[in-house]
């Protein structure tokens, strides 16, 4: 007997409402590179890209010893095995916090303990709130699954702090979890223990736990320190989202975990439970990076650490230099992570109409590939990655100026009061001591 049956194959809600807005904008990008001038690509934030930051000898070596032992080749306990989730516990606790094994999930990824974070407390018709500027991937984590996003501010004029009554004013009764990111990408900021703990006071008074992106844990410049938010409450739950990705220079490894920081059980056992239920979905993380973690975490010296900072901080100061002499641009000098924002005020770029115009137009002349401030959910910027070689960096960083100058026009106020003229300024050596000579002010 013959089915009336017609083929009818409808993408799924989940599928359709999965959006990646860095994608998104990617793919309709309405630029080519100039062919006569070599990509210089300041985009995606991958410090693997030109390998001048390399996983120190220890990884390796870490690696090889977990292939060879034959140990961990089957499947392992979904949630993470004992002696990785240790590791972590150690490495994650302070003096103010004591990490239990017990609270940790090892997940494939950063990426992933966010999506598990935000899948075991919200669904459709509770919302989160998410950082603005903030990372792309949360609304794409968020959007699938049909739960509601609400953005709170970060005032770019108080180096990227959150708008604390902003952030108060988007919390209501379906609000059931607050996405907080430090350091912070895009924008490159460190909060203080004391902005922390204001933020900490909201989310007590509204009874709103946190989910902590904190995947660049550490990695902040001279003079600033990274902060760990569990250790600065004891009230408030929190989720707190890590991994091996940013500071260890490996982010294909594909590791990462959760830390479940809840001193008054305020997230109870079906919370705990719920976040073990998601790691079924994937049967756990790479069991070859387990084995690897204990020493990877444990023997790596700070040394290395400390050089590869060096290095973005140097680059950030080439990059703030440069870009603040250029008319039009506003940088906003980072304390940490490894991108820079750099406001763009389009009424000195008439013949550019918005952030996205002025990266196409980038892109097309100079071969220079930055991100426009659009994709984080903020107009008028750009992020530049500071991943690069510097002498890469500072051609880039001249090629934008040269750009800027052939676009601009002063506005007349300026025009009256002898600003200097539009022509491009001598390219910026590469001097011997160029760490030490660049200047912030």
């Amino acid at each position: 007997m013959k089915s009336e049956r017609q083929w009818d194959i409808k993408v799924s809600h989940y599928a359709q409402n999965t959006i990646n807005p860095i994608r998104q904008v990617l793919e309709n990008l309405n630029a080519s590179p100039n062919p006569n001038k070599k990509l210089i690509p300041l985009s995606i934030g991958d410090p693997t890209v030109f390998g001048n930051l390399e996983p120190n000898n220890v990884i390796i070596e870490a690696m090889v010893e977990s292939i060879q032992s034959n140990k961990f080749n089957g499947y392992l306990p979904s949630n993470g095995i004992e002696s990785a989730r240790k590791a972590i516990a150690e490495y994650s606790s302070t003096n103010n916090v004591q990490v239990d094994p017990k609270d940790v999930i090892i997940t494939s990824g950063c990426s992933h303990a966010l999506e598990m974070a935000i899948n075991v407390l919200a669904e459709p018709g509770k919302n989160i709130l998410l950082p603005r500027p903030g990372f792309p991937l949360y609304q794409t984590l968020c959007g699938g699954l049909g739960i509601g996003m609400k953005y709170y501010n970060l005032d770019a004029e108080k180096n990227w702090e959150i708008d604390l009554d902003h952030l108060e004013a988007q919390i209501d009764p379906s609000t059931v979890a607050i996405v907080y990111n430090n350091p912070s990408n895009p924008c490159g900021s460190v909060y203080s223990a004391s902005h922390i703990r204001s933020f900490l006071e909201i989310c007590e008074k509204h009874k709103v736990p946190v989910i902590a992106d904190e995947i660049y844990e550490h990695l902040v410049f001279p003079g600033h320190k990274f902060t760990p938010i569990a250790s600065l409450t004891q009230e408030v739950p929190i989720l707190s989202c890590r991994g091996t990705t940013k500071r260890f220079m490996v982010p294909g490894y594909r590791c990462g975990w959760i830390i479940i920081h809840d001193k008054q059980e305020r997230f109870g056992n079906p919370i705990r439970k719920g976040l073990n239920n998601l790691t079924h979905r994937i049967v756990g993380a790479n069991s070859i990076v387990q084995g690897a973690l204990p020493k990877i975490l444990k023997e790596i010296p700070d040394e290395y650490f400390q050089d590869c900072i060096s290095l973005i901080h140097a680059n950030a100061k080439i990059c703030y230099s440069i870009t603040k002499r250029i008319p039009g641009l506003t940088p906003i000098m980072p304390t940490g992570a490894m991108y820079i924002m750099v406001g763009i005020d389009t009424s000195y770029f008439p013949e550019l109409s918005s952030d996205l115009h002025f990266v196409e137009r980038l892109m097309s002349e100079e071969s220079i590939f930055v991100l426009p401030g659009k994709m984080f959910g903020v107009n008028g910027y750009i992020r530049i990655v500071l991943t690069v070689p510097s002498e890469l960096l500072i051609e880039a960083c001249n090629r934008l100026e040269n750009f800027c100058l052939r676009n601009v026009i002063l506005p007349s106020n300026q025009q009256q009061n002898g600003q200097p003229p539009t022509t491009p300024a001598k390219p910026l050596p590469l001097p011997l001591n160029l760490r030490e000579s660049v200047k912030v002010d």
